[in-house]
């Protein structure tokens, strides 16, 4: 979020807890929308700076929290296979960047306030 004058704002960051065990959150939508640019896991992982292993762990774990897939590979072609969201896997990432922005709307105003507060010196007491 950029106010007009170029100062970043606070911003809101959105996880979704599925359960216990799993959340869903911007680091993994991320790398849900790099393999549906790139058309790789591997590659997906490469542009964000991990190994294919740490990638592939949490396409797995997003896989396996969803109960379903998002995230499916495909064999075959002269440069090996590669990756592809599944249907479930669009609507995931659409779903969430629907609730970010939602939620982000409801507090921007809070948001502003708080910059506000974050940019005004300190009040020291007087003894």
């Amino acid at each position: 979020m950029q106010k007009p004058n170029g100062k970043q704002l606070p911003s809101l960051s959105v996880r979704i807890d599925i359960d216990a065990e799993g959340r869903i959150g911007p680091g993994k939508i991320q790398l849900l929308e790099t393999i549906h640019r790139s058309g790789s896991i591997s590659a997906a992982g490469r542009a964000m700076d991990m190994s294919y292993k740490r990638a592939w762990d949490l396409v797995d774990e997003i896989n396996r929290i969803c109960r379903q897939a998002a995230v499916e590979r495909q064999t075959g072609g002269k440069n090996g296979g590669g990756a592809v969201l599944t249907p479930f896997g669009l609507s995931l990432v659409a779903r969430y960047r629907k609730i970010e922005r939602t939620a982000a709307s409801a507090a921007r105003k809070e948001l502003q306030a708080l910059r506000k507060d974050i940019g005004r010196p300190r009040k020291t007491a007087s003894r």
